[in-house]
């Protein structure tokens, strides 16, 4: 979920990153409004204020993950959380319950897309007791309906398939990496090296995507995410099938070349800055 400042700026911009954006819709009673990019098999999300006094009333009801929105976009927006898709939430909260998790109920939600397709899912967040930036999704609606509501939507520009990982910034890497085991009921990832974002880092792999949790050794992307806005997430890295073409494309909209850097595994990154990216850093692997 990246938050932006406003939604049609932010859908231009990300398809200036070669992203084919599409209007979402609007979230009834919750003043926000949306724009989807479905990838093979996740999404990307903008999400934006659509009706500060509908937001204001909506932000105060418990564990809303929308509580303080209008600041965080306020300070330069960017990746606000990172969301987790269950295939039985009401299960899933169940068993974190029974760790120990400080979490909601399973509560249902849903929105109308332009096209008039009624969106349905279930949600719940965590609690003050264990307050990190994720939240769990357990869709309703089929993919393939979901795929309706982006007419004519093909493959992006860029290339991307998939996101590869989702990177969150911590002060305390082991402590971190202890809670989200704990919250995510899985066991503590090793922890080694990242050159890209010059972090000490772990990965709770899930399918094609892995979660990072990252504490910098050196100045780098994480380090400046932590030092201009604190512990949270800040960086989504996407799989392509052609760093080329993503960076031939950007070029094509006037943007200023990706910075290149090496993988700890020798792989080549491209990473897109803040500046670029509404607030987010934005990486892409994968082929020439």
């Amino acid at each position: 979920m990246i938050c932006v400042p406003d939604l049609e700026r932010g859908i231009d911009q990300y398809r200036k990153l070669g992203f084919s954006m599409h209007a979402g819709g609007i979230h009834p009673g919750k003043g926000t409004h949306n724009a989807i990019a479905l990838n093979e098999e996740d999404y990307i999300e903008l999400l934006a204020i659509r009706d500060a006094a509908e937001h204001r009333a909506a932000e105060h009801a418990p564990g809303s993950p929308r509580a303080g929105l209008d600041r965080y976009i306020a300070a330069g927006g960017g990746i606000r959380y990172v969301i987790i898709q269950s295939d039985d939430l009401a299960a899933d909260v169940a068993a974190m319950r029974s760790r120990g998790v400080d979490v909601s109920n399973a509560v249902d939600a849903g929105r109308r897309t332009p096209a008039g397709l009624h969106l349905r899912w279930k949600a719940a967040v965590l609690g003050p007791k264990n307050p990190l930036p994720i939240f769990f999704i357990q869709h309703l609606t089929p993919l393939a309906e979901r795929l309706k509501q982006l007419p004519g939507a093909g493959p992006h520009p860029n290339g991307v398939r998939f996101l590869e990982r989702a990177y969150i910034v911590v002060n305390d890497l082991e402590a971190a990496v202890a809670m989200y085991s704990k919250v995510l009921g899985v066991s503590e990832p090793r922890m080694y090296k990242g050159t890209v974002i010059m972090s000490h880092m772990a990965v709770f792999q899930f399918g094609l995507a892995g979660l990072t949790i990252a504490h910098p050794y050196a100045p780098g992307p994480a380090s400046d995410a932590l030092e201009r806005r604190g512990e949270g997430p800040f960086q989504a890295l996407f799989r392509t099938t052609s760093m080329g073409a993503a960076a031939r494309w950007m070029e094509k909209q006037g943007l200023p070349p990706p910075a290149r850097r090496v993988r700890d595994t020798g792989e080549h990154a491209m990473l897109v800055p803040p500046a670029d990216a509404c607030g987010a850093y934005i990486g892409f692997v994968g082929p020439e």
